[in-house]
């Protein structure tokens, strides 16, 4: 399979849970925030998209199994509803990871919109330093956000990343370079460790 990504119209595909979430106008909406959502088509599956005019605040695997919660959980925190539709930071994110799965970029710049916790906010951010290509162990991680004894918390903090590939959640592995737990699948954290080391330039299905 080729490096394409594209928008693609497969709102049927999600699960009967996420379209209830997505169709229930009155949960948690104040009415003012708007979250488009789109379905794009990549080498390793589909994945939603979601964003508002401020920036990108999902981008997820369609059968990740906290998948449906994400999309309650952003609802409520930011008061918003969600519509099918896009939108610019939408457009930047299939232009960039079309480039991303063609190995040219290595960078994403797109506004992103991640409410949580003091504490995920730092695990994020420090995802975010992570260069591509390389790996770092939760322990290293933990030490980066200031607590040694966080290892745990900074697993559980990355397992409630919304962004998958652009806050990289899967380059941190355990210290013993095992790779552990990946809300997308552990074939396809290491395939996505593999092609970021040079060691994969195309996907193939098994």
């Amino acid at each position: 399979m080729g490096a394409k990504v594209k928008k693609t119209d497969a709102f049927d595909e999600l699960r009967e849970e996420a379209k209830t979430v997505i169709n229930d106008k009155a949960l948690f909406t104040d009415g003012h925030t708007v979250i488009r959502l789109e379905i794009l088509d990549t080498p390793l599956g589909k994945m939603v998209a979601c964003g508002t005019e401020e920036g990108l605040c999902l981008l997820e695997f369609i059968d990740h199994r906290a998948f449906v919660t994400e999309l309650k959980d952003l609802k409520r925190l930011l008061r918003a509803s969600i519509e099918p539709g896009t939108n610019k930071h939408l457009k930047a994110v299939e232009k960039q990871l079309n480039e991303y799965f063609e190995g040219k970029g290595k960078k994403f710049d797109i506004p992103l919109i991640t409410p949580g916790t003091e504490f995920q906010q730092k695990v994020w951010q420090k995802l975010l330093d992570i260069p591509h290509g390389e790996t770092r162990s939760y322990k290293q991680q933990s030490i980066a956000v200031g607590n040694l004894g966080a290892i745990r918390a900074v697993g559980t903090a990355n397992g409630a990343n919304r962004i998958s590939i652009i806050v990289p959640c899967h380059r941190v592995i355990g210290e013993d370079g095992t790779l552990t737990g990946y809300g997308g699948g552990l074939k396809r954290k290491r395939w996505l460790l593999d092609f970021e080391s040079g060691a994969l330039t195309l996907f193939s299905e098994e």
